[in-house]
């Protein structure tokens, strides 16, 4: 009686062991970071051959901030030099999203910048309810020394041509602002 009694509690471990893997395999499935909208760069309208190539070379998806319906977190602005059009796009690789700068639309040597997990910016109260928050804007001038008047943080540099806000939407934000080389960080929204 004994030894029924021992492989019937086996045999209850193995199938809880069992139930529980399927249901960890389905519920870990459906993470929040798998949920995030992530476009292939041929979905983006606007963005030039050269550059919707080399980002699925790369093997990017452009992760979508979830508060719009426009496709977002691709741009186009003066961000070396005023009057050289330059583009940039949000590119996810393996949960890590890092802004590339392709200067004056050439896909030889972007610059890439910034480097953050997707995951932190996600966002939520329920499993069904999450959202991405992670954004990039073209900003000028008045943008970024109506935020250094107001928040301080390093002098920017003598501003001649645009910056990349780079956001946490409805939170702080960083501008990218390309001077002499390097890039800065200068003051963003508070």
């Amino acid at each position: 009686m004994r030894r029924n009694t021992q492989n019937t509690n086996k045999l209850r471990l193995v199938t809880f062991v069992a139930a529980f893997a399927i249901f960890a395999a389905v519920f870990f499935a459906q993470t929040p970071q798998a949920r995030i909208v992530r476009l292939s760069p041929a979905a983006i309208p606007g963005l030039p051959a050269n550059l919707v190539k080399e980002l699925e070379r790369r093997g990017c998806t452009i992760p979508q901030e979830a508060r719009t319906k426009k496709s977002n977190n691709v741009i186009k602005g003066q961000f070396a030099k005023p009057g050289q059009t330059d583009w940039a796009a949000l590119c996810s690789v393996n949960g890590v999203s890092t802004i590339l700068v392709f200067w004056k639309g050439s896909e030889k040597n972007p610059a890439a910048i910034a480097p953050m997990e997707d995951r932190i910016y996600i966002e939520g109260f329920k499993k069904d309810q999450i959202w991405y928050s992670r954004g990039i804007r073209t900003v000028a001038k008045d943008f970024i020394l109506r935020h250094y008047n107001a928040y301080g943080g390093p002098k920017p540099p003598p501003i001649n041509h645009q910056g990349i806000d780079d956001m946490f939407v409805g939170k702080p934000s960083v501008v990218w602002y390309y001077d002499d080389g390097q890039w800065l960080k200068v003051a963003g929204a508070d």
